[in-house]
């Protein structure tokens, strides 16, 4: 286990300081952060294995989509989002409706004098994503609820046989599952195809129908971006705000700070808080691994779990006291801010920029308004993204 969180929150009974590499069975378990990147930048030698990725039908695609897909296909899927997610894009097109959207539900809050905060920036993050995304035919309140319904799954553990489920789990996640992309289907993304038809824009449906994508590629993208892009970013502003509830001297120097700083202050708090705990990936080809003069080898079948909390705490990277806030934190030349928060190569989140300055645009907001936490929440895990799910953080708003 690890000896100290330090000032970390999400920390789970299984968490281990090391070993740094460790061949765990038929599984690789990665918690140094340099590995890690080797095997994440192993162009073409490894495969998509998190997110149950490996347990999707593809044949139902015309192209797989972002999520499942490696090689030449998914470079050009990622250069096409680049005129979407980019950091300049993000600030440009995007900052005046983050904006517009966290004055509105901060005043409706700061009317009724509280609120829950996992809630408040589910509807939020759903709101801004949905515009980027396309998904904009439908109510915010009720798809954010169908997306939230995603989650509700048994648990399992990708390195077993059948996600180690019983029968009766199977069943469950697949009608869970299945009833939850059919309502997400009917109520969301078929309204906003039939509207992106008659009205293209410059989104990523529209994008996407352009691309000459079907109906079956369009939704599981709108999934993607749907659970990935929304739902993470709701975990990542509840986070974010309770370590600066709880820290009076870092809340006061956020307030104060121009934007760069205050970005850097939130990449500090998701590198040593990451949504997503564990990346997993597949040895399709031979890959040596060099950690501290020593040589790993993996080969093809071999599945490998990169422990993103492991790694953003890995001191021959991050440097002295890996698990304190330190926003000051001084950082090898290639290593993130973030840590692979973010992940990292190939695979390495779009949206990356766009939850940072979501982020930011409403905890400025909502900070101002002198929240006090009425209660802690509660710390639940999440096996979908392998990593934590905050509930119960209620804010009374105003002066105490």
């Amino acid at each position: 286990m690890m000896e100290h969180p330090g000032h970390r929150k999400a920390v789970r009974p299984d968490d281990l300081d090391g070993p740094r590499v460790q061949r765990d069975g038929p599984i690789w378990r990665i918690r140094s952060l340099d590995a890690a990147r080797q095997i994440l930048r192993a162009r073409d030698r490894t495969t998509q294995a998190g997110f149950t990725a490996e347990q999707i039908p593809r044949g139902i695609f015309r192209r797989h989509p972002i999520l499942l897909s490696d090689g030449a296909l998914h470079d050009e899927q990622r250069r096409s989002l680049a005129r979407l997610f980019a950091p300049s894009v993000v600030a440009e097109r995007y900052t005046a409706l983050m904006e517009s959207t966290a004055v509105e539900m901060i005043a409706e809050a700061v009317r009724v004098g509280r609120c829950h905060l996992d809630d408040l920036a589910l509807h939020y993050a759903v709101a801004v994503t949905a515009e980027v995304v396309g998904l904009t035919s439908s109510s915010v309140p009720a798809m954010s609820g169908r997306l939230a319904s995603f989650f509700r799954q048994p648990p399992f553990d990708l390195a077993r046989p059948r996600l180690g489920r019983t029968k009766r789990q199977l069943m469950r996640a697949a009608y869970n599952g299945l009833s939850s992309v059919l309502r997400f289907y009917l109520a969301d993304v078929l309204p906003a195809l039939r509207d992106h038809r008659r009205r293209p824009r410059n989104d990523v449906i529209s994008q996407l129908l352009d691309q000459g994508a079907g109906r079956a590629d369009i939704l599981v993208e709108c999934v993607t971006y749907g659970t990935a892009g929304m739902v993470t970013t709701r975990e990542f502003i509840s986070m974010a705000c309770w370590h600066l509830l709880e820290d009076d001297q870092l809340r006061a120097r956020y307030l104060a700070a121009g934007q760069d700083e205050r970005l850097g202050i939130l990449h500090e708090i998701i590198r040593l808080d990451p949504v997503v705990g564990h990346l997993y990936r597949r040895v399709s080809e031979h890959i040596t691994v060099r950690d501290e003069g020593v040589e790993h080898h993996l080969v093809p079948g071999d599945l490998v779990d990169i422990d993103v909390r492991g790694a953003n705490a890995d001191p021959a990277s991050v440097g002295a006291a890996p698990l304190e806030l330190c926003p000051d934190r001084t950082l090898p030349r290639g290593v993130s801010a973030s840590g692979l928060s973010f992940g990292d190569g190939a695979h390495r989140c779009p949206g990356s920029s766009l939850a940072l300055l979501e982020t930011d645009t409403l905890l400025t907001r909502l900070l101002a308004q002198e929240p006090t936490m009425v209660a802690e929440p509660a710390i639940g895990w999440d096996d979908l993204i392998a990593g934590y799910r905050l509930r119960g953080v209620e804010l009374r708003l105003g002066p105490a």
